[in-house]
């Protein structure tokens, strides 16, 4: 009926890791009726820290078979039954993506002996796995092994099923239930209260410390990905393991969840917000003279000490405020770096552009354009509102900016009119700019859907 498991690895998480011991026993819901044990050859080094942990080294796996060897007959023991262990995601994650490696297909109702633990037997200080043990009078002989973890994982679940009088186990069990996907620690009740709307949301650990800040269009839907293995990063149990609620402020569209994560970020600094602390992604335009003396244009992303002439925070973005702009200065789109052609570009056979790229127009005529083209970037911007979608169906969203510096933002009821600036500076909250906030506006004014841009005189 249930498979009762512990693995041990050379790290944290399915993606870059590998298996070096399995433990299973069997249990029909009384007792143990068979186990296996090996150690399994992880075809690459242990890292030191693992060995000082678990006290597998290289030697040990030395002789042992690899997963491949063993992959069907560890599949046999897990076929048809139910997969249990203490933070059952991360013993599964591994063994899913070991027999996807050798072409097996395995998929099985899970439960966690953390969560169930934490439901069947509320307010110990501790559900790790020793901790618990201890606290429920448990010794593990062999800790950090997989057969004496194993053993322990038993000897909890053979608590939990005497101990479960109100059915946690069988809700668990359910299809749908949300439990086997969650963080352990991760009370399901906060899961279940997320909305499918548009906001930003915080992972806090066991201090209600943030330890992570991300946005969503859909925050349930969002949150399904992270802890469905949808997304790789989030199989690393370390991450997974901290999050011990979350919380989130609607924002009523993307675009504020996009500022309003980039702010909170540079506010707390979570330690897992590893992309806006060290490289935001921004692509910008680049200017040089070639030896013809014609200006030249390339796009391209921005890295550490380039000088672009504007930046935004996508690819797409910048390419399409380009093109408008070579059309509006009848730019050649090859000495815009937006074709990549062989002798006259293919808007000059067109009849659209003036033949630069064949010096057919002479380069200082050609240069006062692009000249131009380059101060448009720097023209004073508008002082406009962006009025979006709200949090409810009473308000509307409002991003203000002013001379094209950002401002800030706010929400504003439906039947309010916008129509001075310095009357809708009172409706917004003044937010700190910076080049990731700002590549976002310059990005979404690019292709304003869904909005409308009032702009001020």
């Amino acid at each position: 009926m249930y498979a009762i498991v512990d693995i041990e690895t050379t790290g944290g998480y399915a993606a870059h890791h590998r298996i070096t011991e399995i433990a299973i026993y069997h249990h029909d819901g009384n007792q143990v009726t068979d186990h296996y044990k090996t150690l399994i050859n992880p075809g690459r080094s242990i890292p030191h820290f693992i060995t000082g942990l678990t006290g597998i080294n290289v030697e040990m796996v030395k002789e042992a078979p690899s997963f491949e060897s063993v992959a069907k007959e560890i599949y046999s023991w897990l076929e048809g039954r139910i997969f249990v262990a203490h933070n059952a995601h991360f013993d599964y994650s591994f063994l899913k993506k070991e027999f996807e490696e050798v072409g097996i297909v395995w998929s099985v109702k899970k439960l966690d002996t953390v969560r169930l633990s934490r439901k069947i037997i509320p307010g110990l200080h501790s559900y790790g796995l020793g901790r618990l043990a201890e606290s429920l009078g448990i010794k593990i002989p062999d800790r950090h092994r997989a057969g004496g973890d194993a053993l322990a994982t038993v000897k909890i679940f053979e608590i939990l099923l005497r101990r479960d009088q109100a059915g946690v186990i069988e809700k668990a069990l359910k299809r749908n239930s949300g439990e086997t996907i969650l963080p352990p620690n991760l009370p399901q009740e906060e899961f279940e209260l997320l909305p499918a709307k548009p906001g930003v949301y915080y992972f806090l650990d066991a201090h209600g410390q943030v330890i992570y800040v991300g946005k969503a269009i859909n925050l349930k839907k969002r949150m399904t990905g992270h802890f469905s293995g949808e997304a790789r990063e989030w199989n690393r149990s370390n991450i997974r393991n901290e999050i011990h609620h979350i919380t989130y402020e609607l924002t009523g569209n993307e675009l504020i969840a996009l500022i309003f994560e980039s702010q909170e970020i540079r506010r707390l600094w979570p330690k897992y917000n590893l992309a806006q602390k060290y490289k935001p992604d921004e692509w910008g335009i680049y200017e040089y003279e070639d030896r013809n003396g014609y200006l030249r244009f390339c796009v391209n992303s921005v890295t550490k000490g380039s000088r672009p002439l504007i930046t935004f925070g996508s690819k797409g973005d910048v390419w399409n405020f380009w093109w408008e702009k070579v059309k509006e200065f009848d730019l050649c789109p090859k000495l815009s770096g937006l074709q990549i052609t062989k002798g006259l570009c293919y808007s000059y056979q067109s009849g659209s552009c003036r033949g630069a790229c064949q010096e057919v127009e002479s380069a200082k005529k050609y240069n006062k354009r692009a000249q131009k083209a380059i101060e448009s970037f720097h023209e004073q911007g508008y002082s406009l509102a962006i009025i979006g979608k709200g949090r409810t169906v009473g308000e509307n969203s409002l991003i203000l900016l002013e001379n094209g510096n950002y401002l800030g933002f706010g929400f504003v009821d439906r039947q309010e009119s916008i129509t001075d600036f310095e009357s809708a500076r009172n409706f917004i909250k003044p937010g700190k700019e910076n080049r990731t906030v700002q590549n976002l506006v310059n990005s979404f004014l690019v292709n304003p859907k869904g909005a409308e841009i009032v702009v001020f005189g």
